[in-house]
């Protein structure tokens, strides 16, 4: 793993990357244009173990010419780390072991909550919002990060 500017370092001027929100059932996936100006909610998939998990990623990897990977960090709002963000660890380490891409944490404070009230001003309802927050917050991590590597 690196760190973001230890990514921005790396990256070319048409490296896309993918967001990952990381969660015990399910792991929400965006992907950025090849500009990196806007992150899109990109899919969910069902989290069954890393083998698949992996596999997945290679998949999405190579089929969308991704240059890297933003993992959301779920850091308690009073900075600690907790047990999600050693569990988003341990998985963001094998990933970094078993595909060789650029790969770094992002602090997701708030991302799903974020997401989810970025649709609260739509005519939505709540099982609507709910059905893809992964994603959506996958799409918040990713726009964070791609905003600090444009600046």
């Amino acid at each position: 793993m690196i760190t973001i500017d230890e990514l921005k370092d790396k990256l070319d001027n048409k490296a896309r990357l993918i967001g990952l929100d990381i969660g015990t059932k399910y792991i929400g996936i965006a992907i950025c244009d090849d500009r990196r100006k806007i992150a899109t909610p990109f899919k969910t998939l069902d989290y069954i173990n890393m083998s698949r998990l992996t596999a997945d990623l290679k998949d999405i990897i190579e089929e969308n010419n991704i240059k890297g990977i933003i993992v959301g960090y779920p850091i308690n709002m009073d900075g600690s780390l907790g047990k999600s963000a050693q569990s988003v660890n341990d998985k963001t380490k094998i990933i970094s072991e078993t595909i060789d891409i650029n790969i770094c944490l992002w602090d997701e404070r708030l991302s799903t909550s974020g997401s989810y009230n970025m649709t609260s001003n739509l005519d939505i309802n709540f099982a609507k919002k709910k059905k893809n927050i992964d994603e959506k917050a996958a799409s918040f991590i990713l726009q964070g990060a791609i905003d600090y590597l444009n600046n």
